[in-house]
């Protein structure tokens, strides 16, 4: 119903209630009293046929209405745009540039100013001026390698020649630490009305529960992915574990006849290209595999480009959202659960193994190592093969 259509709709219920009708309707539908007076008049006194009727598309003549407060307050739309802008741009000169840029906040500024305008106003000016409510986005990746692109490529080349050979590619990284016990999990899933799930209000580390570490990979061929969930240090030997185990349980049944591996990873972390006992891990784990391991390293600051992050690790997060993990076992099968339409399969189990960490890695352990670093950005992309 248009506005003229709800109130004399309203009018004509109270006029048939009789004594009391107006209060009745009014707090029955949320409508005003003079709203509904307004409506009764207009059934009680029809205009005349000679009288300017009201368009069938207007609830009042048109011109009513008071004017807009921008027009009346010709300096407003200024001040408030300067107010917005000068935060904006980060001007320490700014009454507003240490607090929140809430409409609030710029009402009473602008009232500070000379000018008599509410929040909600504010809120109606900021939208006619094409501004909107934005979170930040995490878009800067810090400085640029000069061969990056040129890095990319050479990755792009590497994966679709092992495809085309039938050999194994896999995207291996680690998820961030989590908490275990009934702690908030950031999301929301669909529960009784009042009735959300009570965790914790502090998200001090349970000693007994500890935290795990999710360590990953995925294969970009068959679109399935291997979680090992690490309950010690996130080390090399971590993740050179994970990808045994995934040899082990899905890689080997799916590439029989494979003689290499080729592994896409971020320059950093456990899986660092600078870290020795990397190297050292990958060398022990071609011995036990027999297979010639190929690493190409993303160029730092590009880990959001490796496939295991947007295709496996994102899913995994939006499984679980709103969930608190209590347990280990909440933890696993919260993986290994986690499907897509595009079809990913997902193996999960825990890895009670313990990690040292500051292992050092002696001259004479990496000389032994039977890496063939490649022509370009051998620091990046190198081979190492199983010693006979």
């Amino acid at each position: 119903m248009t506005e003229r259509m709800r109130r004399q709709w309203a009018a004509s219920e109270a006029l048939a209630l009789q004594r009391g009708g107006v209060t009745l309707v009014a707090q029955a539908t949320g409508l005003s009293r003079t709203t509904i007076q307004t409506g009764m008049y207009e059934l009680k006194h029809p205009p005349a046929s000679n009288a300017d009727p009201i368009p069938a598309d207007r609830s009042r003549h048109a011109g009513a209405g008071r004017p807009l407060l921008k027009e009346i307050d010709t300096t407003l739309m200024k001040d408030l745009e300067e107010l917005v802008n000068s935060t904006t741009r980060g001007d320490p000169q700014s009454p507003l540039h240490w607090t929140c840029k809430s409409t609030r906040h710029l009402a009473d500024e602008l009232n500070r100013q000379g000018h008599c305008v509410k929040y909600r106003t504010v809120a109606a000016l900021l939208h006619d001026m094409d501004y909107s409510l934005q979170g930040n986005r995490k878009t800067r990746e810090g400085a640029s390698h000069p061969d990056r692109n040129a890095q990319f490529e050479h990755i792009s080349r590497k994966v679709r020649a092992f495809q085309r050979a039938g050999q194994p590619v896999v995207s291996v990284d680690s998820k961030k630490r989590e908490l275990i016990g009934d702690f908030k999990n950031p999301g929301q899933e669909w529960r009784p009305a009042g009735m959300p799930e009570k965790v914790r209000a502090k998200d001090f580390p349970d000693k007994q529960l500890g935290k795990v570490t999710p360590w990953g990979v995925y294969d970009l061929t068959h679109n399935e992915g291997w979680v090992s969930v690490g309950i010690d240090h996130n080390t090399s030997e971590l993740a050179t574990e994970t990808i045994r185990r995934w040899w082990c349980e899905m890689g080997q049944p799916l590439y029989p006849t494979a003689d290499r591996l080729l592994i896409t990873a971020d320059a950093g972390g456990s899986n660092s290209y600078r870290c020795r006992l990397w190297k050292v891990a990958l060398q022990q784990l071609a011995d036990t595999l027999g297979l010639s391991i190929t690493v190409c390293h993303f160029p730092p600051g590009t880990s959001k480009w490796n496939k295991i992050e947007h295709r496996m690790f994102c899913h995994i997060t939006k499984n679980w959202r709103g969930k608190p993990l209590v347990s280990r076992a909440v933890v696993v099968n919260l993986i290994g659960s986690t499907t897509t339409k595009a079809g990913l399969h997902i193996k999960a189990e825990i890895d009670a193994n313990t990690y040292k960490t500051g292992v050092r890695v002696s001259d004479e352990e990496l000389a032994a190592v039977q890496i063939d670093k490649d022509s370009f950005h051998g620091e990046w992309n190198y081979t190492i093969k199983p010693r006979l």
